[in-house]
C-alpha cells in the first residue's frame, strides 16, 4: 500500500512541477519575447489597444460595431467579458435592422458606409478597421474638427499597420491609438 501512496505523490510532484511551474514560466517567456504587445495588455489611458471602444460623433474615427450582450441579452458594447458573435446570417432580419441603422448612423455623420463599418466582427470586440474604412472616414472627421482633409488623410496613413509577421492578414489601422493621435492634433 505505501507503494502506491509513494508512487502516486511521486507523480503529482512531477506533474506539478512540469505542469504546475515549468510550463507556465515557458508560455510566459514565450510570449514576453514573441507576442510582448498582447502579454502585457496594451493598455492605454483611453483603453486597450486589442479591444475596441465605443466612439460616439463625427469628431472621432469610428471601429466596426459590437455584437456583444449583457445577461440579459441587452446590446452592450465592447463588453470584453461577452465576447462572441451575434450569430446572425445574412438572411436574419435583425441583422438587416443592425445593419441599417448603423448605415442611416454613419450617413448621419457624413461618413460613407463601407461593409465592415456596418457589420460586427466575429468577437463583437475588433479594435482594428482597414485603411479603407479609415480613409472613408476622413473627410468627416476633418469637417468635424475644422482640420484639413489632407493633414487627418497624412495621420491616418502614418497609423497603418502591415501585416502580421509580413504576411499573416492584412493591413489595419487601430481606432484607439489613430483616435488618440488625432486628439494630440490640436
Amino acid at each position: 500500500m505505501f507503494t502506491h501512496l509513494r508512487r502516486a505523490v511521486l507523480v503529482s510532484v512531477v506533474l506539478f512541477v512540469l505542469f504546475g511551474l515549468a510550463y507556465p514560466y515557458a508560455v510566459t517567456g514565450i510570449s514576453q519575447v514573441f507576442f510582448k504587445h498582447q502579454a502585457d495588455g496594451s493598455l492605454t489611458a483611453d483603453g486597450s489597444t486589442l479591444i475596441g471602444q465605443n466612439w460616439t460623433g463625427p469628431t472621432w474615427f469610428q471601429g466596426r460595431p459590437s455584437a456583444t450582450l449583457d445577461a440579459n441579452g441587452k446590446p452592450q458594447p465592447y463588453n470584453p467579458m461577452a465576447s462572441g458573435a451575434s450569430n446572425l446570417g445574412p438572411r436574419s432580419k435583425a441583422e438587416e435592422q443592425a445593419v441599417a441603422s448603423n448605415v442611416a448612423a454613419l450617413q448621419k455623420e457624413g461618413i460613407a458606409p463601407t461593409n465592415d463599418l456596418v457589420t460586427a466582427s466575429g468577437s463583437g470586440l475588433d479594435p482594428d478597421i482597414s485603411p479603407a474604412d479609415a480613409y472613408a472616414q476622413v473627410d468627416a472627421v476633418a469637417n468635424a474638427r475644422d482640420l484639413p482633409a489632407d493633414r487627418v488623410r497624412r495621420l491616418v496613413a502614418s497609423h497603418i499597420h502591415g501585416a502580421e509577421l509580413g504576411f499573416l492578414g492584412s493591413e489595419y489601422v487601430d481606432v484607439l491609438e489613430l483616435n488618440e493621435a488625432l486628439s494630440a492634433l490640436r
